[in-house]
């Protein structure tokens, strides 16, 4: 299903298999790039270039759920942008395509994840759907525009990281946007 996926945003699934011990393995195309955040800070992009490089990931995201491909793990790091300007989607390691068993809930129990991205119901091991990439989109356009994630987790136990997510309730963009992201004046 992952090599079926071709669209100018994702990153293209090259081969794959498992190996005689039976791990799997994927080889994709390398993308010689930086984390979205980085190049938009870099490039001092505004608010518009931001946007646009946005909707750019928003469409390759779409894509994987036009094929029932619910990633799990958007976030900077697994959205590189290249020299040229392309945001590119990769890492779907811990994806999921909609209507397999393992999305049940049991599957995200030992599921690697990224807390400051993940969703309610991903940090409660609750089923996903294609919701939960999108609450993952909103959180990185809040990083995108305002310099900083909607919730402060560094140093948190899982436990308050959880609550904060799920319970919490994060500045307005306007509100945030007044105040200085962290490490810059």
């Amino acid at each position: 299903i992952l090599a079926g996926l071709q669209h100018p945003n994702i990153a293209r699934i090259l081969d794959g298999g498992r190996t005689d011990a039976g791990i799997p393995w994927l080889a994709m195309e390398f993308v010689d790039g930086v984390p979205v955040t980085q190049y938009c800070d870099d490039n001092a992009l505004g608010l518009r270039a931001r946007l646009q490089l946005f909707a750019k990931v928003c469409a390759g995201v779409q894509e994987a759920h036009r094929h029932l491909i619910v990633h799990r793990d958007l976030k900077p790091d697994n959205i590189l942008v290249t020299r040229d300007g392309e945001p590119k989607l990769l890492d779907f390691g811990i994806a999921r395509t909609l209507g397999d068993v393992s999305t049940d809930g049991s599957a995200t129990m030992l599921t690697a994840m990224t807390p400051a991205y993940a969703s309610p119901e991903h940090v409660r091991r609750q089923p996903l759907t294609t919701a939960s990439d999108v609450y993952s989109l909103g959180v990185l356009l809040y990083q995108l525009i305002t310099g900083q994630r909607p919730y402060p987790l560094d140093g948190l136990s899982p436990a308050e990281a959880e609550r904060t997510i799920c319970d919490g309730a994060a500045d307005t963009l306007r509100a945030a946007m007044r105040r200085p992201a962290p490490g810059k004046p």
